[in-house]
């Protein structure tokens, strides 16, 4: 019993989402179609809701909890909006992005090949949270994307490759 306990858990990073929603619940379920999220774990509080759940989107863990207006804990919905996007490298973005939107994702910015090497776009899912989907596809130099990323905005096309 006098094992040492890992200041960072098994399996954890040293940066963890810990999101907030509106109907928890459904969230979850929103991760598990449009992500293909694992629920690791499910507490629900004496109301139903969720007080704490934790799931995985592919190596990464990501905390969840129900909003709780009465203690200040506040999801992009009830805040109308937020400035925080939570990005996803995946294998392939397209078969990604194609997932999210048909489980009920918002498209925000349409994927497409950008000046720093990968293919990326933007979507809201129905809790507000905004969610990067990126495949990575060119490993370039710091002034190799400074090169493109001047030349896209000379063209006047923010975000696409200039390439």
């Amino acid at each position: 019993m006098n094992q040492a306990v890992r200041p960072i858990p098994e399996g954890y990073r040293t940066v963890t989402p810990h999101l907030v929603c509106e109907h928890a619940l459904d969230a979850i379920e929103f991760y598990k179609k449009a992500f293909g999220a694992v629920e690791i774990v499910r507490l629900p509080g004496p109301d139903g809701k969720i007080m704490h759940a934790e799931i995985r989107i592919g190596d990464s863990p990501i905390m969840l909890a129900q909003d709780y207006p009465e203690f200040g804990s506040l999801g992009p919905l009830a805040l109308k909006g937020t400035s925080v996007v939570i990005h996803l490298y995946v294998e392939d973005a397209d078969a990604v992005w194609a997932k999210a939107v048909a489980a009920g994702a918002k498209p925000l910015m349409e994927l497409s090949d950008m000046f720093w090497g990968d293919r990326y776009g933007q979507v809201q899912d129905p809790f507000g949270h905004r969610w990067s989907i990126a495949t990575h596809k060119q490993d370039l130099t710091p002034e190799q994307i400074r090169e493109r990323m001047d030349k896209m905005m000379a063209s006047g096309c923010p975000g696409q490759q200039a390439g």
